[in-house]
């Protein structure tokens, strides 16, 4: 199964994706595509196995990919002070792979109907979510 964990700016997120799916599957390869060098490397600093940077990486990652986690921006074009491109969200959600946003009310993009919680909680979330998908 391929885990692809998609973040930009500092990759915060992302490394803390990566750390949660290596502690609950570590027998999962992990592959990561930061929108950065800076945010690439937080999350190989987390955990994952390989990762790569910019556009090509993504539209690449993603043909590839059976499960995508990132924040909800990686679908919206612009998002995350612009560091994804048009192709880059059309390739995220144009994938074969299930998908889990994490809803990030940030950058302009504001999810309603969804309670604002601690980013740990929201993470906890998206790895439960995770966690279904592997073990339906």
């Amino acid at each position: 199964m391929e885990i692809l964990v998609v973040d930009g700016q500092g990759g915060r997120i992302g490394q803390q994706l990566v750390r949660g799916i290596a502690a609950r599957h570590p027998t999962l390869s992990i592959f990561v595509v930061g929108t950065n060098g800076m945010a690439t490397a937080a999350m190989l600093k987390g955990g994952a196995v390989q990762g790569a940077t910019g556009e090509n990486a993504l539209l690449v990652a993603c043909r590839r990919a059976d499960v995508i986690l990132g924040p909800l921006g990686i679908v919206i074009a612009d998002a995350l002070l612009g560091e994804i491109s048009p192709a880059m969200a059309a390739a995220v959600g144009q994938s074969r792979a299930k998908k889990i946003l994490i809803p990030m009310n940030q950058c302009d993009n504001i999810v309603a109907g969804v309670a604002e919680l601690p980013v740990s909680k929201l993470l906890n979330s998206a790895l439960d979510e995770l966690d279904k998908l592997l073990n339906p």
